[in-house]
């Protein structure tokens, strides 16, 4: 037995009802996952999956129909690109392309490394300095001395002290890019500093080391993260401009540096010994700045773009 509760309303003279006006706005897909993830960020994936390709390439060097790329044939020199040198040959006749791909692996292993030892350092050195007041004095004017140098000169001075080696080369890129992630790390530290969790921590007798370690250093992996992309990309390019002016990596090391300096001096006549070379400095380095952009507008919550 059901009691039926519905009554029509009577409407004043001189009203009516209005009809349903259509939905203007699509509704709301939410995407989740790590595909949605990239359909939401298409920078990070173009960048990423071009970083994927390099890395590919430097892994499975050996088996996408290189030589040795030391091997010299001075009765093959300066041949143009064809089927049997696919980038054409050197000076010394050497396959560019077998030294264009094993270059892949010079550049990266400096990028790569540059980026994490630099951003570890940096994070150590920034936290400290943010957040311990009476050595922020100290370290801060150690670090503007260093970044009152170019980068590429103090590279270039520290390369001239030690022999020349990927090592060596990565040690010198890494010192010179510190002051750079110190500052970015000491910039965020100041402003969560004063938050009121942190206040409280201090007040109910929390040790700093563990303030820093529970409530400083996970608000710092964002920024670090981006910083770290860049540092890559400027790693790889400082690389190779020393190995250009033979300051970096030795003649006897493949790397993109090397390879563009020995053709510099028939670029008008055989440009195909520096313009292979270039661009895949120029992809490697678009790729690595793609991914830092989109994780940056990923992980900024004030530039999301479907708040």
């Amino acid at each position: 037995m059901s009691i039926s509760t519905t009554r029509t309303i009577s409407i004043p003279p001189g009203l009516a009802i209005a009809p349903q006006l259509p939905d203007l706005l699509r509704p709301v897909k939410i995407r989740r996952g790590f595909l949605g993830f990239l359909r939401n960020y298409p920078t990070v994936a173009i960048g990423g999956a071009l970083l994927l390709c390099l890395v590919l390439i430097a892994i499975f060097a050996p088996y996408l129909g290189t030589v040795d790329p030391t091997a010299l044939a001075p009765a093959r020199r300066t041949r143009a690109p064809s089927a049997e040198f696919w980038f054409g040959s050197d000076m010394l006749g050497r396959d560019i392309y077998s030294r264009v791909l094993y270059g892949t692996r010079v550049s990266l292993t400096v990028g790569l490394s540059v980026a994490t030892l630099a951003t570890l350092a940096g994070l150590a050195i920034g936290l400290v300095s943010g957040f311990v007041r009476w050595a922020d004095g100290i370290i801060m004017r150690f670090i503007d001395g260093l970044m009152s140098i170019p980068p590429i000169l103090l590279a270039v001075a520290l390369m001239a002290v030690t022999r020349g080696s990927v090592g060596n080369v990565i040690v010198a890129i890494t010192i010179a890019e510190i002051p750079r992630v110190t500052r970015l790390v000491r910039s965020v530290v100041l402003s969560l500093r004063e938050q009121p969790y942190v206040d409280s921590a201090v007040t109910s007798g929390t040790r700093t080391p563990m303030i820093i370690l529970r409530h400083i250093l996970p608000n710092t992996m964002a920024p670090m993260m981006v910083q770290a992309t860049y540092i890559c990309a400027s790693a790889m390019i400082v690389e190779s401009i020393l190995s250009f002016i033979g300051a970096g990596t030795p003649p006897t090391i493949p790397s993109w540096g090397n390879i563009m300096a020995e053709g510099r001096a028939l670029w008008q006549v055989k440009p195909f010994i520096v313009f292979f070379p270039a661009a895949f400095l120029s992809i490697a380095v678009l790729a690595v700045n793609l991914l830092g952009d989109g994780l940056r507008d990923a992980l900024d919550p004030r530039m999301a773009k479907n708040l």
